[in-house]
């Protein structure tokens, strides 16, 4: 059988494999702009990652008297971290340095599969980079668990998941609506915005699951430490919150005009073409067009017209004065 004869799964499966079509799939990553813009993710991550993931090492640990980690100081240095980077590599990259918010870009597509796998690969490569240097430039008594984010004692893995999903939710939710072009009321600095978004997640959640909202801050430090205790959640959680902020934000609450046109055109195609969907812009208007408005054509009642006529016979005073004469 000949490959013009073949059954349908099999033509699509060697349509896939065909040279071309992987070569199509992968167009514009042989670039230097592209390879421009993995390099500074990767540069990126691994400055957020040695000054964030350094704000963790607690000086006091070995003295009598140990002191706590100071909340506020970590969660102030990786809110301001993340902005300086976003600030310093947004324009270059998109200043993603979260493997969660190149999923969310992904399932919205503003950015290719093929460019996502490099970024994610730059990404955990660079964590992994900016916690090794970390490590080397630590002294071992103070160096501890170098930041490696862990699920308290006092909380589920549930749980655990549930705070990384929310608080990443609430990350990548800034990030769609202080970086979005269809907005005019914008003012300030977007990579500020995103910054305190980070700090007020990690002040709640440093207690609970140690705030990663980033599966590569969480891969780094449990690469060169080993420790893989519940290291799913940081990236079940992330991912999952991430992807719904970013859907909930593109589909629902502020949707791009082109895409709406689409999925009407696609409804208009399916089973439910004879709902028409209404603009938003539109409501106004059609409060307008409820009101009935003298036209070159009227629609006459012919039975109501025949019975007003012979009321007005019954009433006729001519009528009155025959009867009574």
């Amino acid at each position: 059988m000949t490959e013009s004869a073949a059954p349908g799964p099999r033509r699509r499966c060697l349509a896939l494999c065909d040279p071309s079509s992987v070569m199509t799939a992968f167009k514009g990553i042989w670039t230097q702009q592209f390879w421009r813009a993995v390099s500074a993710e990767f540069l990126a991550t691994v400055i957020f990652v040695f000054l964030s993931v350094g704000s963790t090492i607690n000086w006091g640990a070995g003295e009598e008297k140990q002191t706590p980690p100071d909340l506020v100081l970590i969660s102030l240095c990786f809110g301001l971290s993340v902005a300086t980077m976003v600030q310093c590599f947004g324009h270059i990259s998109g200043g993603h340095l979260n493997p969660a918010v190149t999923a969310a870009m992904v399932c919205t597509r503003k950015i290719s599969l093929a460019k996502a796998v490099f970024y994610l690969t730059a990404q955990c490569l660079g964590a992994t980079v900016g916690a090794g240097i970390l490590f080397m430039v630590t002294p071992p008594s103070v160096r501890g668990s170098l930041g490696v984010t862990s699920v308290s004692a006092g909380i589920s893995v549930g749980h655990a998941l549930v705070v990384e999903l929310l608080i990443t939710f609430e990350l990548v939710f800034t990030v769609f609506a202080t970086c979005d072009p269809k907005r005019e009321d914008l003012k300030g600095s977007a990579a500020l915005a995103v910054g305190f978004a980070v700090v007020v997640s990690h002040l709640f959640a440093i207690p609970y699951t140690g705030a990663s909202m980033n599966p590569a801050r969480s891969f780094g430090p449990a690469v060169v430490t080993w420790s893989w205790e519940n290291h799913w959640v940081y990236w079940t959680g992330p991912v999952m919150g991430g992807v719904a902020a970013a859907a909930l934000y593109e589909y629902l609450y502020c949707p791009d005009r082109e895409l709406k046109q689409r999925i009407r055109d696609v409804l208009s195609k399916g089973p439910y073409a004879k709902y028409k969907e209404v603009e938003d812009g539109r409501f106004p208007r059609d409060l307008d067009e409820l009101v009935v408005k003298p036209g070159a054509f009227h629609v006459i009642d012919v039975e109501r017209k025949g019975r007003e006529r012979e009321r007005d016979r019954d009433r006729d005073p001519s009528r009155e004065v025959l009867s009574s004469v």
